[in-house]
C-alpha cells in the first residue's frame, strides 16, 4: 500500500504504467515533479519504474478485470494522496486482440472488454471521490479505430468506441463537480509495435489451410506494414504529447496526440462512408 505523501507535488494516476507508452507517460509526469501511482503487469516491472524515476512513481500490481483488487488499490492511492486528492487520471487500460474477428475465440474478444471497457470503468468509478476533492481531469487513451475500425483491429476499436461514448457520459455527469474528461486519440496498432505483431504472428502459425487462403496474404502484409511502422508511434513522442494534454490548462474535449490520428480523424470529419470505406482496403494492402 502506497504510504501518505506530502504535497510537494500534484498527483497523477496512470493505468498500464509499467510499460511501452503509460511508462513514458508516467516517466515524463515525474520528470515535472508529479506524484505518480499506477498499475503494471508484474513487480519487475514497478521496480524498475521506481527507480528510473527516484522513487516518484509508485506502481501496484492490479488485476484490472477485479474490481475487488481495483477499489483496494484505490483506496490505498486515495489515503496516500489526503484530502487535496487526485489532480489527473490518465486512463490508459490496452487489452490488444488483434485479428481476424472470425478467426478469435469470442473468449479473446470478451477479455478485450473485460480489460478496456470494465476495467477502466472500474478505475475511473474508484477514483472518483479523490477527482472530486480536486476538480481533476480524466484523460482516456483511445484510438481513431474507435471511429473508423479497420481490419484486424476490430475488438480494439470497439472497446475504444465503447469508452469514448462512456467518457462522453462522464464529461456531462462530472462537469458539475469541475471533473474534465478529454478523449486523447491516437493509432492503436501502429503504437503497439512488437506486441500487436506476435500476436498476429501466433494467428497466422495456427490457421487451417482454408483460413489462410481467406486471410493469409493479408495477414502478413499487415504483419509487414507494422514491422516497418513509422517513428511517429514511439511511445517516447507520443507520451511526451499525452503529458503536454494532461497538464494544459484549456483542452478540447478530443484531440488526436500523433500525426496519424489527425490524419485519420480529419478523413472521418470529411469523407463519406464510401470513402472511408476505401480507404480502410488501402490500409489493409494488397490482398
Amino acid at each position: 500500500m502506497p504510504t501518505r505523501i506530502g504535497r510537494s507535488g500534484r498527483s497523477v494516476v496512470v493505468t498500464g504504467a509499467g510499460r511501452g507508452l503509460g511508462r513514458e507517460i508516467a516517466l515524463g509526469l515525474a520528470a515535472k515533479r508529479y506524484i505518480v501511482f499506477g498499475t503494471a503487469n508484474s513487480s519487475q516491472e514497478a521496480e524498475d519504474l521506481r527507480r528510473a524515476s527516484n522513487g516518484r512513481v509508485s506502481l501496484a500490481v492490479c488485476d484490472l478485470k477485479n474490481a475487488g483488487p481495483v477499489s483496494a488499490w484505490a483506496a490505498g492511492v486515495s489515503e496516500a494522496i489526503g484530502a487535496s486528492g487526485l489532480d489527473i487520471l490518465i486512463n490508459n487500460t490496452t487489452h490488444l486482440s488483434p485479428g481476424p474477428l472470425e478467426l478469435l475465440p469470442l473468449e479473446e474478444v470478451r477479455q478485450g472488454f473485460e480489460v478496456n471497457v470494465f476495467g477502466g470503468l472500474a478505475v475511473i468509478n474508484a477514483f472518483l471521490p479523490a477527482l472530486r476533492m480536486a476538480h481533476g481531469r480524466i484523460v482516456q487513451i483511445s484510438s481513431w479505430t474507435a471511429e473508423m475500425p479497420r481490419h484486424f483491429d476490430g475488438v480494439s476499436g470497439a472497446s475504444q468506441a465503447a469508452m469514448e461514448a462512456f467518457s462522453a457520459a462522464y464529461r456531462a455527469e462530472l462537469k458539475p463537480f469541475g471533473i474534465d474528461v478529454i478523449v486523447a486519440s491516437m493509432s492503436d496498432l501502429e503504437a503497439a509495435g512488437s506486441r500487436a505483431t506476435a500476436a498476429l504472428a501466433q494467428i497466422d502459425h495456427s490457421m487451417t489451410a482454408a483460413q489462410r487462403k481467406l486471410y493469409g496474404n493479408r495477414l502478413r502484409v499487415c504483419m509487414e506494414k507494422l514491422a516497418g511502422s513509422a517513428a511517429q508511434g514511439e511511445p517516447t513522442t507520443v507520451a511526451a504529447r499525452v503529458v503536454e494534454l494532461s497538464i494544459q490548462r484549456h483542452v478540447p474535449p478530443r484531440s488526436s496526440i500523433d500525426h496519424d490520428a489527425e490524419r485519420m480523424m480529419r478523413a472521418i470529419r470529411e469523407q463519406t462512408d464510401a470513402e472511408l470505406d476505401a480507404l480502410r482496403i488501402q490500409l489493409a494492402g494488397p490482398n
